[in-house]
């Protein structure tokens, strides 16, 4: 049976750094081949030209694809299906697909776009990361500059929508499967907070991760299996609206060095004893993720008079499992590997998971 090829949509307003998380994770791609498609308008790529040729390994100049003819999520048709055909059609496909939209695009019109007959049976929509700009969303402005999305909307000859930032802010969160506080070294204190609002307003199941500089793990953004594009009932539009060009300030792109790396992410393995109960032990699993906050959750496992291996994918609440292939000479037993905020109490979470 073909495997589907995972595509993320990484949506935010203009300036909350979304270019910034996206090179951050083709630079820690784990050899990963990532095509990346930028929603860019006007006559200069800002973005394009920042990923483009920057000499991260495995992603050349014939991975990044912009589109420059209008907001994505008005321009599907023209645009955006015969780019993903053309990627797909490759003599090597890529690994990955990532989708950077316009900061005042919709990502719902764009996660109807994957029902489109050449691509419904050949990609899916792994998830949709939406990126805030923490300090901007904690005042709430949205956006740290109003004046340049105003400037985005009048350069926009095809725009055909006003819609208040509030909705647009809105729609964007309600499609997120993970939302990005993005900038939370300027919070402090008012980090926690805001994540915890943020949590309480998104729907359930939906992880929000404050970062900085968008320096975010590979595994937290990537293989989170949401199908979005089967679930789209569930990501309610406030309206149905769109706009234009997104070049994250320039400050932004300033340091690519990312000083801040992963040290706001840990991850570790746990030994456990084999599994008696697959589905006993999926809930047990899930507790403990609820318990502790842990962002992905992933791993083998063998099950007592069962010849197979078991593996184990969780994102979030939700814990996939499934026998995959005999288990062969691979020793008997539980290996699980958990990622998420620094700070985790891995004594507890080991003791649990065993």
């Amino acid at each position: 049976m073909q495997t589907k090829i995972p595509a993320t949509i990484v949506t935010g307003f203009l300036g909350a750094g979304k270019t910034t998380l996206i090179r951050h994770l083709l630079e820690n791609a784990g050899g990963r081949r990532i095509a990346l498609i930028i929603n860019e308008f006007g006559d200069l790529g800002v973005d394009g030209d920042i990923l483009k040729g920057c000499g991260i390994e495995n992603c050349t100049d014939d991975d990044v694809v912009e589109l420059s003819n209008g907001c994505i999520c008005c321009t599907v048709a023209d645009d955006f299906i015969p780019t993903m055909e053309a990627l797909l059609n490759r003599e090597t496909p890529p690994d990955h697909i990532v989708i950077e939209t316009s900061g005042l695009a919709l990502p719902q019109p764009l996660v109807r776009a994957f029902h489109w007959p050449g691509l419904k049976t050949r990609v899916t929509v792994d998830g949709v990361v939406t990126v805030l700009d923490g300090p901007a969303v904690a005042a709430g402005t949205f956006a740290a500059d109003i004046a340049r999305v105003d400037a985005q909307r009048a350069a926009d000859d095809g725009l055909d929508h006003e819609t208040p930032l509030s909705e647009l802010y809105a729609d964007q969160v309600a499609c997120a499967d993970m939302i990005v506080v993005n900038k939370s070294d300027l919070l402090g204190d008012g980090t926690a907070p805001l994540v915890a609002r943020l949590k309480s307003e998104a729907r359930e199941g939906v992880q929000v991760v404050p970062a900085t500089m968008g320096a975010l793990p590979a595994d937290v953004l990537l293989g989170r299996g949401q199908g979005a594009e089967d679930d789209i009932s569930a990501r309610h539009e406030v309206h149905h609206h769109h706009h234009h060009h997104d070049d994250d300030h320039p400050d932004d792109h300033g340091d690519h060095h990312h000083e801040h790396g992963h040290d706001a992410f840990e991850s570790f393995i746990v030994d456990a004893p084999e599994v008696t109960d697959p589905a006993a032990f999926a809930v047990k699993v899930a507790d403990v993720i609820r318990d502790h906050g842990i962002l992905r959750l992933k791993g083998f496992a063998s099950v007592t008079d069962k010849p197979m291996r078991l593996t184990v994918q969780a994102v979030g609440p939700r814990v996939d499992h499934y026998f995959d292939r005999p288990l062969g000479g691979d020793p008997r037993g539980a290996r699980l590997v958990v990622i998420g905020q620094a700070g985790l109490d891995q004594a507890a979470i080991t003791q649990a998971l065993q």
